[in-house]
């Protein structure tokens, strides 16, 4: 029975005008001369590198003649690109800026929300690396939303379109061999927030309720490399319990040392150090994802492998070089690890479809976990800090995160595989407004609308925000983007592409094309309702119902026909709120039922999670509590959103 009382409680969203100040302990004690010094990408470690994190210049401008627009009207990505391509370097900036905190982030020193007819600019110098005269000068950047344009000492060196994922320049065209003294890095940024359809998850310029404060342009590391003439650009390893190990790089080699072919060459290593395996995979001239370009793609096989588990996350030290059948540039060489694991739903010895994890069902004990941080927003103010979430939910008995509609910096997933949680991994929602109605209210009030709404007439597109051509080929690039990137990581075992119908369209067919992708993890097409028949898992949103299992009825489609079962998930309940004095950003609170006693919201917190688990026996292969931490004015977390106190304990 549907608990109108709640729902009417959840339906005043209060709005996040006036947030009180937190700080994490991370951030009360950031030294802005050492901002995340950890290697960004621990899956392609070398021996040096450059950060570039700490204080640059900043500036927010007009965007100009091609954005001077009124209001919040966003620009196109045609026009985002020429407005930060053609806009003139500042002649003077507006003061400091701690990257790679967004300037809406209180720990950026600006706070300062950057609105869809503004630029954003960065600045720095940097000494010039030292290189021998074959060796290129890589740039990357972590992420940077949404659209932007890098020069070098005033030079175009690239464009980039995307707010999570990372993309990396090689500058050394744009500076001479010998070149001495300082180098000028400058960055134009255009990013419309929600008045734009671009993917961009649970930012909001009016935020309020479920809805987060946004943010702009750098927010995860910035840094440098030197590298050989030809060098791994990409590099992912992927493990299954047979031992099979698939090995794919993408492979950058701008002077063509690779014309007369090379190899990558693999030695696996235990904890303790010993090979345990040497393999060579061979270069060949391009790869499906970059035609054109060399690639190293193929398998090797270790025999009896110590497998991957959230109970003994075990990693095999990779050590990776690249070299060339000709000899003439230095070799590539950097360090890796994988896991051996593997990860399906099929039917149990009764029968009902579970999730397995290296053949045997495993109850998935989730958390949804948002990644947001009261001083950093979606950057955490330290390594540290990511560390403390992770084990904090182990502690808590959880097994697994659902990173909620965000693509999270490399070190936290590094840090779930090698402290074994689990992960389901969200695609980044976008598109048009979203309609209250669709995706909120008729839901709630109607369950029998959650499997008889199609997602892929125009009408029902538009209806779920996902009318725009544009935003539909964007989303299918970002989100098969994400899954190249991350699918190397043991600990993500779940793919999670549309949630509670925000901006979702064609769900079979995209849940099609990412199991052709990735074949090696389930997807759960369709998170909360608008169910479409198919992917891996039937997946329910209850926050205002008895909790119960529920069962496929009506056909099913694509590959999940072929299985002819799907797993049953609540993959969101719970949201109840406690206020701590002292650590909530609000004054209001807003959840799924508010507990001013501590003890009270504990047994509450308990009971819940009890009768979750008693599903398991009537066929449940999983669920996810709401949520990890309080955000902003949703204090429904089990930790608040300054880390500094534990619900479950205090």
């Amino acid at each position: 029975m549907l608990d109108l009382k709640r729902v009417l409680n959840a339906a005043k969203t209060p709005a996040c005008d006036d947030l009180v100040r937190l700080s994490t302990p991370w951030g009360a004690s950031i030294d802005p001369g050492r901002v995340l010094p950890e290697h960004p990408r621990p899956t392609m470690e070398r021996a040096a590198y450059t950060v570039l994190n700490g204080l640059w210049d900043y500036a927010v401008v007009p965007a100009g003649p091609t954005g001077s627009t009124e209001g919040r009207r966003a620009l196109t990505e045609q026009e985002a690109l020429a407005a930060v391509t053609d806009a003139p370097i500042p002649s003077s900036f507006d003061g400091s800026i701690l990257v790679p905190f967004s300037p809406e982030a209180p720990l950026s020193g600006v706070e300062r929300i950057v609105q869809p007819n503004e630029l954003l600019w960065y600045r720095r110098t940097f000494p010039a690396p030292e290189r021998k005269p074959d060796e290129r000068i890589v740039l990357h950047f972590e992420a940077v939303d949404w659209a932007c344009a890098v020069r070098i000492d005033g030079e175009l060196a690239a464009t980039h379109v995307g707010g999570y994922l990372p993309f990396d320049i090689d500058i050394t065209p744009l500076v001479p061999e010998g070149r001495e003294g300082n180098i000028e890095l400058s960055l134009c940024v255009y990013d419309p927030s929600d008045a734009g359809t671009q993917p961009r998850g649970k930012q909001r310029l009016d935020a309020g309720g479920i809805w987060y404060t946004p943010q702009s342009g750098i927010w995860q590391s910035v840094w440098l490399e030197v590298l050989p003439a030809a060098y791994v650009e990409t590099l992912t390893l992927q493990g299954a319990a047979d031992g099979t190990l698939a090995v794919a790089a993408r492979i950058a080699d701008p002077t063509a040392q690779l014309r007369q072919g090379g190899t990558l060459h693999l030695t696996l290593r235990e904890a303790a150090g010993s090979i345990v395996l040497d393999g060579t995979i061979p270069v060949t001239p391009g790869s499906p994802d970059a035609p054109g370009l060399p690639a190293a793609s193929g398998t090797l096989r270790l025999e009896h492998p110590h497998l991957w588990s959230p109970d003994d996350p075990y990693l095999y030290r990779v050590d990776v070089e690249l070299r060339t059948n000709a000899g003439v540039c230095k070799p590539d060489v950097l360090r890796s690890y994988c896991a051996f694991r593997t990860v399906e739903v099929r039917r149990d010895a009764q029968g009902v479809a579970r999730f397995c994890l290296n053949g045997s069902p495993l109850f998935i004990r989730g958390v949804l976990d948002q990644g947001y941080w009261p001083d950093g927003l979606m950057t955490a103010p330290a390594d540290e800090a990511l560390v403390h979430d992770i084990r904090s939910m182990r502690s808590a008995g959880f097994n697994m995160l659902r990173k909620h509609i965000k693509v999270e910096c490399a070190r936290w997933y590094y840090h779930c595989d090698r402290l074994g949680m689990l992960v389901w991994q969200d695609a980044i929602s976008g598109g048009g407004p979203y309609s209250l109605w669709h995706t909120s209210r008729k839901p709630t009030l109607f369950s029998a609308s959650w499997g008889r709404f199609r997602d892929d007439t125009p009408a029902h597109r538009r209806a779920l925000s996902a009318g725009s051509e544009e935003f539909r080929a964007t989303w299918v690039r970002e989100c098969t983007g994400m899954v190249r990137l991350l699918s190397g990581h043991p600990s993500i075992v779940t793919w999670v592409l549309f949630n509670e119908g925000w901006g979702q369209f064609d769900a079979a067919t995209v849940a099609e094309l990412v199991h052709a992708l990735d074949p090696s993890r389930p997807i759960d097409a369709t998170s909360g309702w608008y169910d479409q028949r198919c992917s891996d898992y039937l997946s329910h949103h209850n926050y205002f119902r008895p909790l119960e299992v529920a069962r496929d009825t009506g056909r099913l489609r694509g590959y999940a026909a072929r299985r002819g079962c799907r797993a049953f998930v609540i993959s969101e309940f719970g949201g109840l709120t406690r206020r701590v004095e002292g650590h909530a950003a609000t004054p209001s609170v807003y959840g799924y039922g508010d507990y001013a006693d501590a003890s009270a919201w504990r047994q509450a917190v308990r009971d819940v999670l009890a009768r979750a688990d008693e599903l398991e026996a009537q066929g449940l292969a999983g669920f996810v509590y709401t949520q990890l931490s309080d955000v902003e004015s949703e204090l429904n977390g089990l930790l608040t959103a300054d880390r500094r106190v534990n619900k479950l304990e205090g």
